[in-house]
């Protein structure tokens, strides 16, 4: 019996290594390019060309101690070995790079025109960080940039606050809207007693494996004749929409597992529905609104699509998406100032998700279990 417990105890800590292993694997392997990203978003446009942004940790690397320009290559022959600070070597050996005694010895450039340099391996990092890249993209100011040959090119920056603002003025009605439409829904199919109940349900439930692609032509048609289209009104109303049905079947779980008791004694007492729902459904449905608030926030601050269709592209109205897809047809090969746009419109998403994470798997799984 010892034996048998043993090897089920043995068998059970191999399973959680393994289980715990893929786990950590997976974290890092979607931490690892963003942290890449992050680091990229400090450094200079310079040092994003020139290395990785790994070299920021410390490591050993050819750096260059001296420059030597050799003579013309009428005063020497460069089909024989030549010999630079000690080292000699053929021209083809030079270009790839001699070794001896701790430093290697390049030619760079070609046969006729070139210069050598003298390297030796060192421990160095590349931690050269700035916060150039997010004022240049916040503040839209002009900043210069040195060319390779030297030469100074201004160019104008790209101010994404309008945007952001933008930004949080469609997310945050389209997700406190249909939250508190979604609690009134939930919580009538979930204790009130009427005709059609669970036709209606079930019709809100349907709604979910509607697309969303085929919805947005008979919107857009129906906003044009309202003159909605272009307006945050628009937007608004098509997010809470959407949103809903997903929206209305959470919290329905979640009001339905309520203890029952709790709601009858608050019905003895004289209490109305509407009491009962502002006094008692909403303080204890935190963790499910807060669960879809999550889902909510992120899906409207990372839309591009609706508001595309139902805002357009105009400079006023623009949200964050819309701006950092210009950014990305515009800018490239500007890794420096596309990585500080992207953290940009990082940063209050990831504010709200770790703020309200403590409320996620409660507010997911409520209603999951019941008995």
């Amino acid at each position: 019996m010892d034996k048998k417990i043993g090897s089920a105890k043995r068998q059970s800590r191999i399973r959680d290594f393994i289980v715990n292993g893929a786990l950590l694997l997976i974290c890092l392997i979607w931490t690892i390019p963003t942290l890449g990203l992050l680091v990229s978003s400090f450094r200079s446009r310079d040092d994003i060309a020139t290395s990785g942004w790994w070299t920021i940790f410390p490591h050993r690397e050819w750096v260059m101690t001296e420059k030597i320009v050799p003579p013309p290559a009428d005063q020497q022959d460069r089909d024989q070995p030549m010999t630079f600070a000690g080292v000699t070597g053929t021209f083809e050996e030079l270009r790839e790079g001699v070794e001896q005694d701790g430093k290697r010895v390049v030619w760079i450039g070609n046969k006729r025109l070139g210069t050598v340099e003298v390297q030796e391996y060192k421990w160095i990092t590349n931690a050269n960080f700035t916060l150039e890249n997010y004022e240049n993209v916040l503040s839209g100011k002009r900043y210069q940039i040195v060319q390779g040959d030297g030469s100074v090119k201004e160019e104008q920056g790209d101010d994404l606050s309008g945007a952001f603002l933008n930004s949080l003025t469609v997310t945050i009605p389209a997700t406190v809207i249909p939250i508190l439409i979604a609690a009134f829904a939930a919580y009538g199919f979930a204790w009130m007693k009427f005709p059609g109940r669970k036709i209606l349900f079930t019709l809100v439930v349907a709604l979910l494996v509607v697309p969303l692609q085929i919805a947005l032509v008979p919107i857009l048609r129906d906003y044009v004749k309202l003159d909605l289209n272009g307006t945050f009104l628009a937007i608004w109303l098509a997010h809470t929409g959407f949103g809903l049905p997903l929206a209305t079947y959470l919290l329905y779980n979640y009001i339905s597992s309520l203890p029952r008791d709790i709601l009858e004694s608050a019905f003895i007492d004289g209490a109305s529905h509407f009491t009962i729902f502002h006094s008692l459904i909403l303080p204890l449905s935190v963790p499910a609104l807060a669960s879809f608030a999550i889902f909510q926030f992120l899906w409207v601050w990372n839309d591009y699509l609706v508001a595309l269709i139902f805002v357009g592209s105009k400079p006023n109205v623009q949200v964050l998406t819309m701006r950092l897809a210009d950014m990305v047809g515009s800018r490239g090969a500007d890794w420096h100032l596309l990585t500080a746009g992207a953290f940009v419109s990082m940063i209050l998403p990831l504010t709200v998700f770790f703020s309200l994470q403590r409320y996620f798997v409660r507010g997911m799984m409520a209603g999951s279990v019941k008995g």
